[in-house]
């Protein structure tokens, strides 16, 4: 073929080809941006992401989200199954899943997650005084499941059994100091099981974005060998949040955490601080210790009122780990706060993707998620 028929040739099949994404990507936006219909009906997405982090480099990812309504009825309580897949330049990779799935009239609550991947992790040290360049990036296979099974008790209190399922494989510390540090307990991997007991105030209808409600988990877990659990210890968490609308498109969210271990907890199972909820801007596990103690305040406009889907928020979180009580000083508190744009993704049901904007004394963070941060 002649070199000017070949180039020809070439550009008209990459016209066509960028037709067809054009077509694909318009299509594509259409199934984003129509009308649901309000007859109960399911809805599904698929979504790509982007995200960059010192410790992964760019991460490329895939999400989806399933809503659904126990019997296709819309008076009852919105369920979700979410799932992410994701894949980075420094070679690391995962699977996350989770559910919130309530039964018919609410009698019964499933609330889960499952966790794999392989992944580094920057290692600072024990407590609220470690460095801010880390002491090891940590290589390690990652497995965790944790399941609550709740049945109502009365009105919008629940109760039930809850399960925490944590394996590290192959973990390896890199150090990435100079100076010495002790490795910590679990430095090798471990696997551990919590078995124990849970309670649930919950009057929420849209876990994803609430307009009006409150939200109280009570939780303890007991990490035995008596069933297979290498560490010997027990977690208490204590979970409250509250909702109030204080215009028509305008929500004031609030939320106090409490997490407290006792006993020897292998490192990643400390309380952890940080991450795309709570004290948004700290990567998860900057900061670990026996205990954590964390508040967050965060005012949403959903959505503009010159605009039927574009909203925003502004948040600040202020949070603590500490060993014992006694070392728990309100000066000690790391303060987080940023803003977010919002994008109404499912009109009917209320639900809208978040792209976050946080900083910290440490630096900022973006988050791109579907649903409210809490």
């Amino acid at each position: 073929m002649p070199l000017k028929k070949l180039v020809i040739f070439i550009f008209l099949s990459l016209c066509l080809h960028s037709m067809k994404a054009q077509n694909f990507w318009s299509r594509y936006w259409e199934s984003l941006t129509k009308e649901e219909s309000n007859d109960g009906s399911p809805s599904f997405i698929v979504y790509p992401t982007l995200a960059f982090a010192p410790e992964t480099s760019w991460e490329f990812g895939l999400s989806s989200l399933y809503l659904y309504y126990a019997k296709g009825n819309p008076e009852n309580r919105l369920s979700e199954f979410n799932a992410f897949t994701f894949y980075t330049l420094e070679h690391q990779y995962g699977l996350w899943l989770d559910h919130a799935n309530y039964g018919d009239h609410d009698r019964y609550m499933f609330l889960g997650r499952l966790r794999y991947q392989s992944f580094p992790l920057f290692y600072h040290g024990v407590g609220k005084n470690t460095p801010a360049d880390p002491l090891a990036l940590v290589d390690a296979q990652y497995l965790l499941w944790k399941e609550h099974f709740l049945k109502q008790i009365q009105g919008y209190l629940y109760a039930g059994v809850y399960a925490d399922l944590q394996s590290l494989s192959r973990s390896n510390f890199i150090s990435q100091s100079d100076q010495g540090y002790p490795f910590p307990s679990g430095a090798n991997g471990s696997f551990n099981l919590g078995l124990g007991l849970s309670a649930v105030y919950d009057d929420r209808h849209n876990v994803l974005n609430v307009r009006d409600g409150n939200f109280t988990e009570l939780s303890f877990l007991r990490y035995s060998p008596f069933w297979g659990s290498e560490y010997n210890f027990t977690s208490l968490l204590v979970d409250s949040r509250f909702y109030r609308s204080t215009t028509s498109n305008q929500v004031w969210a609030n939320q106090l955490l409490g997490q407290f271990v006792n006993g020897n907890a292998p490192f990643h199972m400390l309380s952890l601080m940080g991450g795309e909820s709570m004290m948004r801007g700290y990567y998860y596990g900057r900061y670990r210790d026996q205990n954590l103690l964390a508040f967050q305040s965060e005012y949403r406009i959903l959505p503009f009122s010159f605009s039927k889907r574009w909203g925003a928020s502004f948040f600040m979180a202020a949070g603590q780990v500490y060993p014992q009580w006694e070392n728990l000083k309100l000066n000690d508190f790391k303060l987080a706060g940023g803003a977010g744009l919002r994008f109404l993704i499912f009109p009917q049901k209320d639900i809208y993707t978040r792209l976050d904007f946080a900083m910290t004394e440490e630096g900022p963070g973006f988050y791109f998620f579907i649903g409210e941060a809490f």
